[in-house]
């Protein structure tokens, strides 16, 4: 089966690098698991966002976001140490690098169910191969070739690199 990547998907591949972009489309057309693209491009105020999930208003201080953003009863989403590093960000190219993948069944986002990913992946790492692209999985961040180790567990996750 051939899978197609819908309006809002298409949508938030506004702003994404052309690179990543072709890598996306290409790998939506050879995938063995329907795919989304949840997020692309994110403002400052969604990095923020982003950063205060699963941080108390005093960790969100010390780092810079307002303490409005503090949810700490929710779980961590970012483990970087300043909320502005992701790659989603606007790189000086002018453009966000990371995209953010969702297994899509039965009509309907599917969160973290690992065999679905590692299909995405595989077709993500083909698309790559074809564009002659370099990318990087959130679920083998120091790319030894051994996912899930270490707590690489951003599965949905690709970026340049």
């Amino acid at each position: 089966m051939t899978y197609a990547l819908g309006a809002r998907s298409l949508a938030h591949l506004a702003g994404v690098h052309p690179d990543l972009v072709r890598v996306v489309q290409r790998a939506i057309a050879i995938s063995a698991q329907d795919f989304m693209v949840v997020e692309g491009l994110r403002t400052r105020g969604q990095m923020a966002e982003n950063w205060g999930k699963g941080r108390t208003p005093a960790q969100c201080k010390a780092a810079g976001v307002p303490v409005t953003f503090a949810k700490p009863i929710l779980p961590k989403v970012t483990w970087f140490r300043y909320h502005c590093l992701a790659n989603h960000r606007e790189m000086s190219d002018g453009f966000g690098h990371a995209v953010d993948l969702g297994a899509w069944v039965d009509g309907k986002y599917d969160g973290n169910t690992g065999s679905r990913y590692d299909k995405i992946a595989l077709a993500m790492f083909q698309a790559a191969s074809l564009e002659k692209v370099h990318i990087r999985w959130g679920a083998d961040w120091d790319q030894d070739g051994k996912y899930h180790e270490l707590g690489e567990t951003d599965l949905g996750h690709f970026e340049l690199i």
